[in-house]
């Protein structure tokens, strides 16, 4: 662990026009943050540590200032370290095409800062405009696509708005009684198939989410690949894209994924088991890309082999 780190990048937040009750910066501050006591926040404020966009200091009776941005940098007393190693797969002036392993978060978040994929990126290649045009939860791995030039930034976000991209996954799960009595072992002549709809909302605590009753507003396209033993190979197809959609499907079907830490049940906070990654991994992606034009494809190794050799 190292002790009091500091993040090498600032966070930001933009002050809302409809916050009338809010007379300074530190106000609001202590309202939007309400797990940072007071006192840590006028340290850093005393620090030096909190700024306008251009720079400019703000200070304990700084005046609250609508739709600016306040500039301030995450600190935790330790940090742990990810021994995994994220890959660049390609890079040109607009993008990153990047490989993230388990464990490693997208962007910094509860005890990390710095032990995140857009700060390590940043550090590896000097270029500070680096940030995610799509989510990938810290258990999962995968391929992401990230942008470089704050100009072409909104064109990959269209990729996602407009639905112009495909996103593949394969999973690991145990399959229900019914599966493995349906099933032969190895590879299927054919893959079986479901079409997953239904409604996710937030749920309790509220870094997790559940399925209730209501107008579905998610869709993903699921197939049982292979099997082994008990154990299924399959291909995840999102068509929308809510927090933790795939995981919910598969808990949905009675087939939650191996080493799912939230569901079907929540484990107690405990440090992670980097020999138990969640089996889970974003393995594809395909686009053209809105700025070249070009045909991109994408796609890192499965869990074909793994299954193969025994989970």
């Amino acid at each position: 662990m190292n002790q009091s780190v500091r993040a090498v990048h600032p966070s930001w937040v933009v002050l809302p026009h409809q916050q009338t009750d809010k007379p300074t910066v530190l106000a609001f501050l202590l309202a939007r943050f309400p797990a940072i006591s007071e006192s840590i926040w006028r340290q850093r404020l005393q620090q030096g540590k909190v700024h306008w966009q251009d720079g400019e200091l703000i200070t304990e009776l700084t005046p609250y200032r609508a739709a600016q941005r306040v500039y301030y940098y995450r600190e935790v007393t330790s940090e742990p370290r990810i021994p995994l190693q994220e890959q660049i797969l390609h890079q040109d002036a607009h993008s990153l095409l990047v490989f993230k392993p388990h464990f490693l978060p997208v962007t910094p978040g509860g005890s990390f800062v710095n032990e995140c994929l857009v700060a390590r990126l940043r550090a590896r290649t000097g270029i500070d405009s680096i940030v995610p045009v799509h989510r990938l939860d810290r258990d999962t791995s995968g391929v992401m696509l990230m942008s470089v030039c704050a100009a072409s930034r909104d064109a990959y976000h269209g990729l996602f708005r407009d639905r112009k991209i495909h996103k593949c996954y394969q999973a690991l799960a145990p399959l229900t009684p019914a599966l493995q009595r349906q099933v032969p072992q190895g590879w299927l002549s054919a893959p079986i198939g479901w079409t997953v709809k239904n409604r996710i909302e937030r749920g309790e605590p509220g870094f997790t989410m559940r399925v209730v009753s209501g107008v579905p507003n998610s869709h993903s396209e699921i197939r049982l690949l292979a099997v082994k033993d008990d154990i299924g190979l399959f291909e995840l197809q999102p068509i929308t894209g809510k927090t933790h959609q795939l995981r919910l499907h598969m808990q949905s079907l009675g087939m939650p994924l191996l080493n799912d830490r939230y569901y079907p049940a929540l484990q107690p906070l405990q440090a992670d088991d980097f020999s138990r990654p969640l089996k889970l991994v974003a393995c594809e992606l395909r686009y053209h890309d809105p700025i070249s034009g070009e045909p991109r494809y994408i796609s890192c190794d499965g869990f074909a082999a793994e299954l193969e050799s025994g989970c």
